[in-house]
């Protein structure tokens, strides 16, 4: 008998500080490498987006692979990579957490169309507002002093 499974994750994680580091016209390359991680880690993209601030990622997660560890790769090779190219002179660091939520496949068109709709948003919600109202649509109590 075969193994099936589908294991889809809404993942969140900003810039140190919510710092203004990540500019219109480079976060494309920084999709595509933060692509190329997955492949390597077997976990499908069905879409990565963001602000200057922050990322959305919708990925099906490999079972190989937990979720942490595909979060702290992400992390530690786009914070090299940025902070030896030329692309992101301003950035710094990621902030030190991440929100992660499953998702039904069944909602993954709808998910896909709010990641593709992040720079159309933004300019009138702020990316904490944003993130306050995602965990609080998750049912997730937030203690203020560790918002990103």
């Amino acid at each position: 008998m075969s193994t099936y499974r589908r294991c889809l994750h809404h993942i969140i994680f900003a810039t140190r500080n919510r710092a203004n580091t990540l500019p219109d016209g480079s976060r494309r390359e920084l999709f595509a490498y933060i692509h190329g991680i997955c492949n390597n880690l077997e976990c499908h993209v069905y879409r990565i987006g963001g602000y200057r601030d922050h990322l959305h990622l919708l990925i099906d997660v490999h079972p190989s692979v937990s979720l942490a560890d595909l979060v702290r790769t992400i992390k530690i090779n786009t914070s090299r990579w940025m902070k030896d190219g030329q692309q992101f002179p301003d950035f710094d660091h990621w902030q030190d957490g991440y929100a992660a939520f499953t998702v039904t496949y069944a909602d993954r068109d709808r998910l896909i169309n709010y990641i593709k709709g992040q720079h159309d948003h933004h300019p009138t919600v702020s990316f904490l507002d944003e993130y306050r109202a995602l965990l609080r649509d998750e049912g997730i109590e937030m203690d203020e002093r560790y918002l990103p």
